[in-house]
């Protein structure tokens, strides 16, 4: 019976999802190169070389290393494990070369844990692979961790702008004492290893990592990449290089990450293999030039094949053309997504010129399938040794095999490095300089500190927003105040320099205010933090579906009080009409945790500041202006690469030209349901014995189950859901084909957002469908609903990787959720959607077929 309900409900979105399914639309790709897609001729790119000179000594340890080695040794080199997956036994026992800790990882599974709990982390993983049997080489593990803009895993380190705002503010000495710092206070909690910087040269903005890169523009980029480069690592043949201060560094993503179809992250770069070379790759021969020890493969394919399984791109041009001589690693798990390769066993990736498997949860299968290809032959002995040579060489370069324990190392526990005073000003002048000013009529800034300032919008006082993805946690959420005890929101800083000049700036989220009307409002607003696939989105509109941010600004307008408006953001979004209800306007992107460098702008001082910063990325006049990048044929955009207007130079921009709303019709792959109502893309059903029925009234029954609405949030804002016991019956979101493998290896969860009205009295089971009944997965939830508080709002989190193991084929999910019982229950919804693997995220045992 459950078979064949299932069947139903697959039938309902394959039925919804037919006529866009059939062809899908697909956007205009750059021309193609004349000759066959996917070929390169290394011969054309361009030459590079390492700056780093043979040293006998190094290779003459290398020559002793490797014949010392048994295969397992060798093997367990190429294996990087994530610490909330492996332990320091396991190290230990395996022989591992290296450990990182991804967005969400920390010592004992904490990502907030204190500096010192990681200073003793590493020293754990550091003994455990010093722990050699007798007569066996000893080859210290080396700790890589995404310290992209300041060490931003660490409580209490030092956040500096992401890297489209320092893009804008055009300084690359600025950038290399920004990677000093960032090494500076990795050292401080043992780090060896930085996978930065982001050297992606970003062609479409719709693109969720749009704000790791500095500009669509490559020459600003392979400026960049070699400064902050020499920051982190120091200047080849330096004494310094690589120890004391510095840290081993990582150039990322070889190759075109920027530049996919659609800005799907993860998906397929379709230029020719000129623009591949002259657009994307033109960072890497300056970084190599720098001495950049280690590159990162991209999950995005090019002409439809894998670049981490691309041997012409990673052997033939990146070290026989360019001469890379460090090693290279692939992304998380991303050789699970070469053709022919899961994550627990992939040759090719091998063969192709990774030398280093990000294996942060496979670890272990990855190791022993290729542990069993070297035994076999299927890995070469010479292959092996190479790759293996090439870890070791880049171990030895940094110290490690005399440096000693992480926390006997020079800055090893010194705590006052962590956000200090000198720091966090080089973290407030790039705020500051990052800051691009799009308008300012009749010169209203810089604006006197000794005013009544209302300071409004929910970015004025939230260190996550201001800070974004990256930072803390994965995706940057679940962060609050106490999470940054050494930097100031944006109307801290505002307060402060208002404060100190005999004015009153008052906080009010709402615009709200009481008494006098305030002689300015500061309205700061924009994207919430997300990084990576969790930030693509189908156009450039700003809060299309719910514009409260405009109504804010216009509400405070309509009441005469002028408006300086900081858009908060990873990337130049469609906000003209909010741009037309302020006064001012100003570009902050994502500018750290120094909300003072903000403040330095927008009033006079003695220091007397202006603006610097100009856009390294076209700014679009409609929403779906993309992709936009100077050079183009036809190139009109609402403000161009390049423009920042300045006090010395003031003007008045009027009243800009207003683009169509974009349409709402695209498919919501994070959110299926939201505020009463299936999110854009999804419909709502019901499934039963012979009945079926879309929903799309406030009511609606079927055998076995009767759907009603109640209040939360807004009127109706949640689905009732009673089921009698008379049938097995449940209810479906579904739609359109969708792909949610990236969600599921990223370790994803299903949230919904519930409360239990009345307790299962059996079995509950909810699931994910893919248009057929032997690609469902179906998960038995009914304890956890039995365990719930009745009556009260609470939200189930289940790993999508669950739902992959119970069966479902989440490459072609058509039912993104499912709940159904054969006995009586009631439970209201107001939420179904996706969120990072953070907290108390669950997985329930498969339910019976």
């Amino acid at each position: 019976m459950q078979k064949a309900i299932w069947a139903r409900a697959a039938a309902i979105a394959a039925a919804f999802a037919l006529a866009a399914c059939a062809t899908p639309a697909k956007e205009a790709a750059p021309p193609a190169a004349p000759e066959a897609p996917g070929a390169i001729h290394p011969e054309i790119w361009p030459q590079a070389q390492s700056p780093m000179p043979d040293d006998p000594d190094i290779e003459a340890a290398i020559s002793r290393l490797l014949p010392a080695m048994t295969v397992e040794e060798k093997v367990g080199q190429l294996v990087q494990a994530d610490m909330n997956s492996v332990t320091p036994e396991d190290v230990r026992r395996y022989r591992l070369g290296s450990v990182l800790n991804g967005g969400n990882s920390g010592p004992g599974g904490n990502d907030r844990a204190p500096a010192r709990d990681w200073l003793a982390m590493a020293d754990a993983y550091y003994d455990a692979s010093m722990q050699a049997p007798a007569g066996r080489p000893a080859i210290p593990v080396i700790w890589g961790s995404d310290a992209v803009h300041g060490n931003s895993n660490i409580i209490g380190a030092t956040i500096f702008p992401h890297n489209i705002g320092l893009g804008a503010a055009r300084n690359p000495e600025l950038l290399k004492r920004i990677g000093e710092i960032t090494a500076l206070e990795l050292r401080v909690v043992g780090g060896d290893w930085t996978f930065a910087p982001t050297i992606a040269v970003v062609r479409d903005d719709r693109w969720g990592r749009t704000y790791e890169g500095y500009s669509e523009e490559p020459t600003l980029v392979t400026q960049y990449a070699s400064a902050i480069i020499e920051g982190i690592q120091g200047r080849p043949g330096d004494p310094d290089f690589l120890r004391g201060s510095h840290v081993v560094s990582s150039a990322k993503h070889f190759l075109g990450d920027g530049g996919t179809d659609g800005g799907r992250d993860q998906g397929d770069n379709l230029y020719s293999e000129a623009q591949l070379r002259d657009l994307f790759a033109a960072p890497y021969p300056a970084a190599i030039a720098a001495g950049v020890q280690t590159v990162m493969t991209s999950y995005n394919s090019w002409h439809g094949q894998k670049s981490t399984g691309n041997r012409a791109l990673l052997t033939d041009v990146l070290r026989g053309r360019m001469g890379f001589d460090g090693f290279v690693v692939d992304d998380w798990n991303a050789h699970g997504q070469v053709q022919g390769c899961t994550a627990v066993d992939c040759p090719a990736a091998l063969d192709a010129g990774v030398d280093m498997f990000m294996a942060p949860d496979s670890w272990k299968g990855i190791y022993e399938s290729t542990l069993a290809h070297a035994r076999s032959g299927r890995l070469t002995q010479a292959r092996l040794d190479e790759a293996v040579a090439r870890i070791l060489r880049v171990k030895l370069r940094a110290g490690l095999f005399q440096a000693g324990r992480p926390s006997s190392r020079q800055y090893a526990g010194q705590w006052n490095l962590l956000g200090a005073p000198a720091h966090r000003a080089v973290a407030r002048q790039a705020a500051r300089e990052s800051l691009v000013l799009l308008k300012n009529e009749d010169a209203i800034l810089p604006f006197n500190p000794r005013s009544r300032v209302l300071v409004a919008g929910d970015g004025a006082n939230d260190m996550g927003k201001q800070t974004g993805g990256w930072t803390i946690s994965w995706q940057g959420t679940g962060n609050s105040r106490a999470d940054f005890p050494n930097g100031e929101t944006i109307y801290e800083g505002i307060r402060a320099r208002v404060r100190a000049a005999g004015g009153t700036a008052t906080l009010s989220a709402d615009g709200s205010f009481r008494g006098r009307k305030p002689d300015v409002a500061i309205v700061v607003f924009g994207e919430n933090p997300y990084a990576e696939f969790q930030g693509d989105i189908a156009t450039l509109d700003y809060q299309p579906d719910d514009a409260r941010d405009l109504a804010l600004i216009q509400r405070l307008r309509a009441q005469n009080i002028p408006v300086i408006a900081v858009f908060i953001s990873g990337r130049p979004l469609y906000v003209t009409p909010e741009i037309n209800a302020s006064n001012a306007f100003v570009a902050a992107w994502l500018p750290g945790s120094e909300g003072g460098g903000v403040a330095d702008l927008l009033f006079r001082s003695a220091a007397n500041y202006d603006f610097r910063g100009k856009l390294s990325f076209s700014w679009p006049r409609a929403p779906d202006q993309s992709p936009l990048n100077v050079g183009d044929a036809n190139y009109d955009p609402l403000f161009a690469f390049g423009y920042g207007m300045t006090y010395a130079e003031p003007r008045n921009l009027g009243l800009l030209p207003e683009a169509q709303a974009s349409a709402a019709d695209a498919v919501r792959i994070d959110r299926y349901f939201e505020t009463g109502a299936p999110a854009s893309g999804w419909k709502l059903s019901l499934y039963g014995p012979g009945a079926s029925r879309d929903v799309e009234t406030p009511s609606a029954a079927i055998p076995g189950l009767a759907l009603t609405r109640v209040d939360r949030g807004v009127q109706e804002g949640a689905l009732a859901l009673r089921w009698d016991g008379a049938a097995r019956s449940g209810v479906a979101i579904a739609g359109r084909q969708i792909d949610l493998s990236r969600q599921t290896n990223g370790d994803m969860t299903l949230v919904v957002d519930l409360r239990v009205d009345a307790a299962p009295s059996g079995s509950a089971v909810m699931g994910v469908g893919c248009g057929g009944d032997n690609c469902r997965g179906a998960l038995e939830v009914g304890q956890l609903l039995r365990a719930a508080p009745v009556g009260e709002w609470t939200s189930l989190r289940v790993r999508l990787s669950c739902f992959a193991r119970a069966g479902a084929q989440m490459g072609t999910v058509t039912t993104p959720f499912a709940l159904e019982s054969a006995g009586a229950m009631g439970v209201s919804i107001s939420g179904v959607r996706l969120a990072p693997g953070e907290g108390a995220a669950v997985c329930p045992s498969a339910a019976a077929r």
